[in-house]
This record gives structure tokens, C-alpha cells and sequence, in this order.
């Protein structure tokens, strides 16, 4: 009976040290992107996880956070940026690994309002003004002087001249989605964000649409980082992959690479 009870004994330590490297072995990839990715990338990590049994952890938020994140040190295997500028900083800082750097998606730039707005559709142009448009209101956008979403506005307003005027105006927010949600709550009755926000928020609809040409052109770039685990490499792959292609485009996002697979 002693003998029977001591081969239960070894084996049950025998099948808990098996498990031991089942736990090690758990891969998973964290992953740095801009706000605007959110709903996209969520989809697409759950098709990569299904497909690979990775798990994909995302951290959203303004792109010029995430980078300074990144420069000071945080775990990401990757990192998707809304704009080159905040790519070409990490990569100075020598935080991404460039050869990996792939320039994936594109946007489109929106002026939005409320739904329950009485504001009907809005031509975008030369001598624009956006400030009487906003009236006594504020306009939302992220933080011109750093958050993607902003800069873009900005350079915008400029090259129509509607800028100065509408300045004062201006309610930043941190991140893209911050300047959505204020929009959508009626706490600015205007807002300038990428038209994939739009898309996805029910709280908004967009009331006009910025000429391509009246500000740099909206590029996602995503590159591994430098200290990424070797997994991230599939995982750009995939990124770049007809599945991944129809989940971008389902969201209004525009894939600027031919497809992997």
C-alpha cells in the first residue's frame, strides 16, 4: 500500500514538472500602437493568436507617447506608429530595428461633429473658416504639438488659412480616441480626427473631408523594436497579409503594401 501511495506520489511531481515548461514556453508578443489602430489591431491580434497560439498584447495611445515609452525602456516587441515622424525619432534613438520598418497603412483626415448636430455638410477648402463654424464651442483634436492626429490638423488649417483664426478654439487632447470621445459626449461641438474614428464611433458623424493635398499624407509605419522577441517577426508577416488586409480595410484604412499571402 506504501509502495502504491509513493508511485502516485512520483508521479504527480513527474506530471507537475512536465507542466513547468508548458508555462515557460507561453508565447506572447506586446505590442506598442497608435490609438487609431485600436478596433483594427484587436481584430487581428485574435486571428494571429487562433492561427499561431501567440497571444498579442496591445498598448493603445498617442504614438508620441509610446515612443518616448519605448525610449525609456518599456517591453514592446513592436511598434505601429500614425505618422513617420514619431517612427524615424525611435529609429534615431536606436530603439527600432529599421531593416524591419515597413510602411503599412494610410488615412484620411475628418471634420466631425455630434450626431444630433444641425451642422449640415461642410466644404473644406481655401478660406475654410473653421472658427466660425465652431462658434462659442471648442474644437477637439490631439495635441498639435505632438499626438499625430494633431499635427496633421495643424498643418492642415495652415495650408487653408484657417489656423490663426481658430487657434484659441482648440481643446487638445491626449491621444486621437480622447478627442473622439469629447466629440461624441457634446463636449466640443466639433472635432478634426482620422475617418476611421469616425467610422467606429456612433456618437459622430463626419461633416467634411480635408483635400489630401492640405497636409502631409497619413502613414502607419510598424517596425519591430530593438530588443523585439524573435516571434516578432511572423507577426509582421501577418500584418502584411490578406487577412490582415481585410480587416484594415473593413475599418477604412488603406493597405499601401501588396500583400504577403
Amino acid at each position: 500500500m506504501h509502495r502504491l501511495a509513493g508511485y502516485f506520489v512520483a508521479l504527480s511531481i513527474l506530471l507537475g514538472s512536465n507542466h513547468t515548461p508548458a508555462i515557460a514556453q507561453d508565447k506572447s508578443l506586446t505590442v506598442f500602437a497608435a490609438a487609431s489602430m485600436k478596433n483594427a489591431l484587436d481584430d487581428i491580434g485574435a486571428a494571429y493568436t487562433a492561427k499561431s497560439g501567440v497571444r498579442i498584447v496591445a498598448s493603445y495611445a498617442a504614438s508620441s507617447a509610446l515612443a518616448k515609452q519605448i525610449e525609456q525602456g518599456a517591453p514592446a516587441d513592436l511598434f505601429a506608429s500614425a505618422d513617420t515622424d514619431w517612427m524615424d525619432h525611435a529609429i534615431a534613438k536606436k530603439t527600432i530595428s529599421e531593416p524591419t520598418r515597413v510602411n503599412l497603412l494610410g488615412n484620411s483626415l475628418v471634420l466631425i461633429a455630434p450626431k444630433d448636430s444641425k451642422l449640415d455638410k461642410v466644404a473644406i477648402g481655401p478660406g475654410f473658416d473653421l472658427a466660425k463654424l465652431a462658434g462659442d464651442g471648442r474644437i477637439a483634436t490631439g495635441d498639435v504639438k505632438a499626438v499625430p492626429s494633431g499635427k496633421y490638423a495643424r498643418a492642415a488649417l495652415e495650408k487653408l488659412g484657417a489656423w490663426h483664426a481658430a487657434e484659441p478654439k482648440f481643446a487638445m487632447a491626449e491621444s486621437v480616441r480622447a478627442a473622439l470621445a469629447l466629440v461624441a459626449r457634446g463636449e466640443a461641438p466639433l472635432g478634426i480626427v482620422y475617418s476611421t474614428d469616425a467610422k467606429i464611433e456612433p456618437g459622430v458623424r463626419i461633416v467634411g473631408t480635408f483635400p489630401a493635398d492640405s497636409h502631409p499624407a497619413i502613414i502607419y509605419p510598424v517596425a519591430a523594436t530593438a530588443t523585439a522577441k524573435p516571434e516578432a517577426a511572423a507577426y509582421l508577416t501577418f500584418l502584411r497579409s490578406s487577412a490582415a488586409k481585410t480587416i484594415f480595410e473593413k475599418y477604412g484604412f488603406v493597405f499601401l503594401v501588396s500583400p504577403t499571402t
